[in-house]
């Protein structure tokens, strides 16, 4: 059994039909509205599920944060700065209302860009840049962030840490410490079912890599 000092970091992405012209191989990220809600039913029942929602699509407004505010949940939902506005995307007051109904509103960057790719400007600009329009569009600080593709380094761990982000979420699988700074996460996919969620949530490490080698992965994605 999961011990009680662990939690299971779950990360969202969209919901129900697109608005937007998807990346490549985005669409597995996207599940249904009614599996959706399932989930949200097998989540509520535990206090040790966090919730999280990356790329700042228009489905967290329109369909997570009801859905969230019903169950009386909470979530952090990561936005993409530049895409504020922009049609299948949150809007500014979408990213106000969020914060507003006291869920936690972060920063995924500006243009959902691999940050480990990035030179020093191109850096700034995803964890400055950005985070200072988070700022204005939700009203409130922006403490938190989540590294787009689960990608980073120590390089990027180090700017995330000078510029005082105060929790960091990837995806690397499995349970995280609940006070760890960086923290790992579960992506949930389209073909992932209420029953998978429960399952993970019963024990987040059962159908997964073991705690030894996604320690491993992820010391080594901390000192590349």
């Amino acid at each position: 059994m999961r011990p009680a000092s662990a939690v299971l970091n779950l990360c969202f992405h969209g919901i129900g039909v697109p608005g937007r012209a998807l990346e490549p191989d985005e669409e597995r990220f996207w599940i249904g509205k009614d599996a959706f809600e399932e989930m949200l039913d097998v989540i509520a029942g535990s206090a040790c599920v966090r919730i999280t929602f990356d790329d700042g699509n228009a489905s967290d407004a329109q369909i997570a944060l009801p859905a969230l505010l019903r169950r009386g949940l909470g979530a952090s939902f990561f936005v993409i700065a530049a895409r504020c506005d922009e049609p299948g995307s949150l809007s500014r007051v979408d990213v106000r209302e969020l914060a507003r109904s006291k869920m936690t509103v972060g920063c995924h960057g500006m243009r959902h860009r691999p940050w480990r790719s990035l030179d020093e400007g191109g850096l700034r600009e995803e964890l400055v840049n950005a985070r200072r329009l988070i700022v204005d569009a939700s009203g409130r600080p922006v403490r938190e962030a989540s590294c787009p593709f689960g990608a980073y380094d120590r390089r990027v761990l180090g700017a995330l840490r000078r510029h005082g982000f105060s929790r960091v979420y990837t995806v690397d699988g499995g349970p995280a410490r609940p006070d760890a700074w960086l923290q790992s996460r579960y992506t949930v996919q389209s073909d992932d079912t209420p029953e998978r969620i429960a399952e993970l949530v019963r024990d987040p490490r059962e159908g997964l890599a073991s705690g030894v080698v996604r320690s491993l992965k992820a010391g080594v994605k901390r000192w590349r």
